[in-house]
């Protein structure tokens, strides 16, 4: 979601009169992780992380409806291009890490743990701004709006991260070096009717189906408020074999804003909404045959939530954690909003 339009205005009066909302059930341990030492302007970011010990009232550790809580941590940083945080991709099991923002920028970084496989914090932050296809930086903010991000893997090795963008919709790969995107932008060819819908209501979800998948490879492209005859969102399946419309059912008031697969194959949808001037979430798991061109998804609600334990949730990832568990990680943008967060919430699948 874009701080600089009219949604992203609106949204900002409703929740600043709830604001202070926002903050309730937070019980933060406050762990001072400066990023480390690099080498360019881009480069030592500092990050700040305050440990989250409860989720829903639940402890790390303990199930939180469908999921297990593993713990989490809300990022400050001085810097002013720290934030607006829309996608997340891991780029191995060590906790590397990137980001996109609202901004137009790369945010990469090492997520760090604590002895009881719990988050503790952000380091070796880089904030690097993105290119278009002729190697300059996005010449505006119309251009910068990046909502999503998604792992390109060549031979088992992440190649390239794929990023999907709203208001000038659109979706690039941008190639690896070194665990960081960087590099003039490929764009990846999509539907007509979604390149030509010109909003911050546009492509919010965006993921690559795992090896294991039917549709292995294959892109998922979920829009936020593009809906089909029936009320669905209307979304896209790009591959070589697997091309072509689908539709999923979200819940009432919520939309899809980003979307990754386990590495079954199982589809994780996450929706965003807005209920009594707080944040509104739900993660939704669509079964991997299920998901196919012509389909029209639906899933069963892992989890839940609104209010001061979450904010606006707009990123989710799959990784393996450093206790060997797959990880379903979300990421919240704050707007670039003094009275928002940057949180990063760990669950599991109960067994």
């Amino acid at each position: 979601m874009t701080p600089d339009t009219g949604k992203g205005r609106r949204l900002a009066g409703l929740l600043a009169a709830g604001s202070a909302l926002l903050f309730v059930g937070l019980v933060p341990l406050v762990i001072d992780a400066p990023a480390q030492a690099q080498s360019s302007a881009a480069e030592n970011q500092t990050v700040t992380s305050t440990q989250m010990a409860t989720f829903l009232g639940a402890s790390a550790g303990q199930p939180v409806q469908g999921l297990i809580w593993r713990g989490g941590i809300e990022m400050q940083s001085p810097a002013d291009t720290f934030g607006g945080l829309s996608g997340l991709g891991f780029l191995d099991d060590a906790g590397r890490l990137a980001m996109v923002s609202d901004r137009g920028t790369f945010v990469t970084g090492q997520l760090i743990y604590d002895d009881a496989a719990r988050p503790l914090t952000l380091v070796g932050v880089s904030i690097d701004p993105m290119q278009n296809t002729k190697g300059n930086e996005l010449p505006r903010a119309y251009a910068r709006d990046a909502e999503s991000l998604a792992v390109v893997e060549r031979d088992g090795v992440p190649s390239a991260v794929r990023v999907g963008f709203e208001n000038l919709t659109r979706v690039a790969d941008f190639q690896l070096v070194d665990g960081r995107p960087q590099g003039a932008a490929r764009e990846v060819p999509i539907p007509k009717w979604l390149s030509d819908t010109r909003s911050n209501e546009t492509l919010e979800a965006m993921c690559i189906a795992p090896p294991a998948s039917a549709i292995a490879g294959s892109t998922v492209l979920l829009p936020e408020g593009i809906r089909d005859g029936n009320g669905n969102v209307r979304g896209y399946m790009l591959g070589k074999a697997d091309k072509g419309p689908l539709s999923y059912v979200a819940g009432s008031g919520l939309a899809p804003t980003d979307c990754a697969f386990l590495p079954n194959g199982d589809l994780l949808v996450l929706e965003r909404g807005i209920s009594l001037f707080l944040f509104s979430m739900r993660l939704v798991l669509v079964p991997a045959a299920s998901v196919a061109p012509e389909a029209l998804l639906t899933g069963r609600v892992l989890l839940q939530a609104t209010g001061g334990d979450i904010d606006n949730m707009e990123a989710v990832a799959v990784h393996r954690g450093p206790d060997g568990s797959s990880r379903i990680t979300l990421l919240s943008d704050n707007n670039f909003n003094d009275w928002q967060r940057n949180l990063l919430l760990e669950f599991s699948l109960q067994e």
